[in-house]
């Protein structure tokens, strides 16, 4: 099989998965099954290629030109294959610990949910394997449209307003923003291709460039940039693996993938630095860093407290691309995966509580650690790694981030991650401390399970264990982001 089909593979079993658990919807262990064997051929077919491009190989192939220089074509690269990896391979503990939750918590229409999340998984793909930015707003939309249904799984009137809110915020800037800025890049470069050191040099007066990487900015709603942020708390009104997806798997992660991807291979970073037509970016990428986590502060929901620190944390990766060097992209695309293995981890945690104790707010765990051991230890250990603490993976990114700072002489923004790094620690370790040390609350102690279903824990344990795997294998990791390329082809 050549390298292409491997390619359409990778993106064809996820795509092709809701068809058959659609036909299992009246037996469910097949139904769940078929789900968990699904991500695990899909890894397989991405972990394929990864080895491939590693050796150099660049698998590429075009399918349908919509009219001239309007392409749907596929090529990868080594960003667009580390946000495959990323997306595939937790596609399987969230499998794993969706059976759990979804029979655990007596979740209704568990065959949509299944449906829907193979089809954000697709789409996921889809925009990691993009080669150009029209290919990549058609998946892009895709996987907003079909998260839309699980953001409104349970389908009560709080569910159905915050996937308004979801659907609403990531349309319009996709569309007011986003497409114009396509069609802007088009109409100036003549293509929409993804290159080395980007396309726009010598193609669009640099007054302009920063009006430009503004409707990019905030075009690219999943990045969840400040203003246009309201729809990943809104979204919290979903089931804990959707959260997961949203959070750690598919949808923020495709915004600042593409935040990234847009940063190095259409403005090219060498010509964002030259110009300084990130600079704005950068401050309020910084802005959001601090303002998220305060928020994040305030917020006694469980779920409503990760969703802010998301916010936050995903504005690391927006300022990795806004420094414009190139340790700035390894930072940020290191952080991709860190705290995508993290907050999973988190996510699945409060799920846990949820499944086994019914709790959703921090005011309510007093105690619980003590019989919940297992899930506050995990919950702990990705803690660690979002506040960036070694032996965690988390520690590794916001130290390449503070090198590009260094490296630019932007002193404040290295005082900005070390104070988030600091409120990361007040909004979230206070979690496990009333866990395992408050006193319980009277009534609780045999009203409580010890632990959530297996289907729940084991995932959790993975996550954690992968926060700690992240840290000692960055030698290999950094190589390969160096990898990404910087400059243009032409150049040595």
């Amino acid at each position: 099989m050549s390298d292409a089909h491997i390619l359409l593979l990778a993106i064809a079993v996820p795509a092709l998965t809701p068809v058959l658990i659609a036909g299992l919807s009246n037996r469910p262990n097949l139904r769940d099954g078929a789900s968990v064997i699904a991500s695990l051929a899909t890894f397989a077919a991405v972990i394929t290629l990864l080895c491939k491009v590693m050796d150099g190989a660049r698998p590429a192939i075009s399918l349908l030109e919509m009219m001239p220089g309007l392409v749907i074509a596929f090529e990868i690269e080594p960003l667009g294959m580390l946000f495959a990896t990323v997306a595939s391979g937790l596609w399987i503990p969230t499998a794993l610990y969706s059976i759990g939750y979804m029979r655990g918590a007596g979740e209704q229409k568990q065959t949509r949910f299944y449906i829907c999340f193979a089809i954000a998984i697709a789409a996921a793909l889809g925009i990691a394997f993009s080669a150009n930015l029209f290919t990549l707003f058609i998946f892009y939309e895709a996987l907003t449209i079909s998260t839309y249904p699980l953001v409104a799984h349970k389908e009560t009137p709080e569910a159905k307003r915050g996937a308004r809110t979801y659907l609403a915020i990531l349309m319009a800037t996709s569309i007011v923003f986003l497409l114009v800025a396509i069609i802007w890049t088009w109409n100036i470069a003549g293509t929409t291709d993804f290159r080395a050191g980007g396309i726009l040099q010598g193609r669009i007066d640099p007054v302009y460039v920063p009006f430009l990487l503004a409707l990019f900015a905030f075009g690219i709603g999943k990045a969840a940039l400040m203003p246009f942020h309201r729809w990943l708390p809104a979204a919290m009104v979903a089931p804990t693996p959707v959260s997961a997806l949203l959070h750690a798997v598919a949808v923020v992660k495709a915004g600042v993938f593409t935040m990234l991807k847009v940063g190095t291979y259409i403005f090219g970073v060498g010509f964002l630095g030259k110009t300084g037509a990130s600079d704005w970016l950068m401050w309020l990428a910084a802005a959001s860093i601090l303002i998220a986590s305060i928020v994040a502060l305030t917020k006694d929901d469980l779920k409503a407290r990760l969703a802010y620190s998301t916010v936050s944390q995903l504005s690391y990766i927006t300022l990795g691309m806004a420094l414009a060097t190139q340790m700035g992209v390894v930072g940020g695309a290191m952080h991709i995966a860190t705290h995508a293995m993290g907050k999973i981890a988190l996510f699945m945690c409060a799920g846990a509580i949820y499944v086994a104790a019914h709790k959703t707010k921090v005011s309510e765990l007093d105690g619980l650690g003590r019989r919940m051991p297992v899930t506050f230890i995990c919950f702990t250990i990705a803690a660690l790694s979002i506040i960036g603490l070694p032996p965690f993976g988390g520690a590794w990114s916001k130290w390449y981030l503070m090198i590009a700072a260094a490296d630019t002489d932007h002193l404040i923004i290295i005082g900005v991650l070390m104070l988030s790094s600091l409120l990361n620690v007040a909004y979230l370790l206070p979690i496990p401390a009333r866990a395992f040390f408050a006193p319980s609350k009277q009534g609780d102690e045999d009203a409580i399970r010890k632990e959530a279903p297996l289907f729940c824990l084991l995932p959790i344990c993975f996550a954690a264990l992968g926060c700690i795997a992240l840290f000692f294998i960055v030698g290999g990791f950094y190589e390969y982001l160096l990898s990404i390329p910087i400059l243009p082809e032409s150049l040595p």
